[in-house]
């Protein structure tokens, strides 16, 4: 480990050293980001630099959940493209595919940890955060959570942080904003009960209808590799519901919603965050119509640096970016912001304590800080989809 004052120095000097490396040398800098950039994904991205930071970056980059994994991937690559670039904060990215599977996660974990990285980003699913949670909390190598929603999952220690809005603060606003706009009074919920995202969901969604004087009629289950949902739509159906919660991601939501509508259900339908991607109105077409959400991000923000990020990201990648590459490239950015204040690459303690220390922090996604518990403090915007979009909905 670098000395504190060695370090201290060399990373005031990091745009001196920049500057002397040579032509050759920066050129390859830039290349770097570049390569790993620019609309490509896959293998690690070295910044040139000897003393660069290391971001361990976890996601499902292949199977079932690889289109979150890889919107991500892509706002993580975007960010440390555009940092090399500058290049008075070299940052080298270190890649893992995880499969959304915790045991593929915990390896992912465990390798990261070997190769010494200042911080890590990810795990990207609540099943898999409770997997290496405790793995990352051991090292005490701090890590910034951009998809995960589970309630409590923080608890795990002190080194687990996320600025992924928890079921907790994210479904009473989807709830709350729904009733005033839409005035139902019955609810059904349908939910992946092998998922503990989506059953974290159900429960705050079942507690805010409760509390917002909804009744819920109707709660089924389904497996999350399950493709036949009769018998349970059958079920809401025959309880006639105003408005149906469906807790899942948006493959499965994409079949239950096109299954609904294939039965005559036309009701309103409230998702949580497995919803909140544009791929559900891609596979659903028509029938994710009327489908609401919330969301920290909308690509639709009258703000310089959204615009700026929508269009990097679009040239790049050539499709708008959503909320999952927001929430990535604001992670990449926030981790740089805690090293910087930390005055450390090195140093997880001092690197922790900085991101804890985190305020008013302006990104893509909104303006964040940290509560006690490490979870974000950002406002949300509701979603509805029409046409395979997400527009955002003014509650009044």
């Amino acid at each position: 480990m670098i000395h504190e004052n060695q370090e201290a120095t060399q990373l005031m000097h990091m745009r001196k050293v920049m500057k002397t490396i040579g032509i050759c040398s920066m050129a390859a800098i830039m290349m770097a980001g570049i390569s790993g950039c620019g609309g490509k994904t896959g293998g690690a991205v070295s910044s040139g630099a000897k003393n660069a930071a290391k971001i361990g970056f976890t996601a499902a980059l292949t199977g079932g959940a690889a289109a979150y994994g890889k919107s991500e991937e892509e706002g993580v690559r975007l960010a440390v493209e555009e940092i090399n670039k500058k290049g008075d904060f070299p940052i080298d990215l270190l890649v893992e595919d995880t499969k959304a599977v915790p045991a593929d996660s915990m390896n992912a974990t465990k390798k990261l940890i070997q190769e010494k990285v200042s911080m890590i980003i990810g795990p990207m699913t609540s099943n898999e955060a409770k997997a290496a949670g405790p793995i990352i909390q051991n090292a005490k190598v701090p890590s910034l959570e951009i998809s995960v929603t589970a309630e409590n999952i923080t608890d795990i220690g002190d080194c687990i942080f996320r600025n992924s809005v928890p079921e907790s603060k994210n479904i009473p606003q989807t709830v709350k904003k729904t009733h005033k706009l839409l005035g139902y009074k019955t609810a059904a919920i349908l939910y992946a009960h092998d998922n503990e995202q989506h059953v974290t969901a159900q429960k705050y969604f079942q507690k805010t209808m409760e509390e917002e004087g909804v009744q819920v009629i109707d709660v089924e289950t389904f497996g999350s590799k399950d493709s036949e949902y009769s018998a349970q739509l059958t079920n809401i159906q025959h309880k006639a519901p105003d408005v149906i919660v469906v807790c899942s991601y948006y493959q499965e939501g994409s079949r239950i919603l096109k299954k609904m509508r294939e039965m005559g259900m036309d009701q309103p339908v409230l998702g949580d965050n497995g919803f909140v991607s544009p791929e559900l109105g891609k596979m659903a077409g028509a029938a994710a119509d009327n489908v609401y959400v919330s969301s920290m991000w909308s690509a639709d923000r009258k703000d310089e640096k959204v615009q700026k990020f929508v269009e990097s990201y679009t040239k790049a990648y050539g499709r708008a970016p959503d909320q999952f590459a927001a929430s990535a490239y604001d992670g990449v950015y926030m981790a740089m912001d805690a090293m910087q204040r930390a005055g450390t690459t090195t140093d997880h303690k001092k690197i922790r304590d900085a991101l804890a220390q985190m305020k008013d922090f302006k990104g893509v996604c909104g303006t964040f800080s940290f509560d006690e518990k490490r979870d974000p403090v950002v406002d949300l915007i509701l979603m509805k989809m029409q046409d395979g979009k997400f527009g955002v909905v003014d509650v009044k």
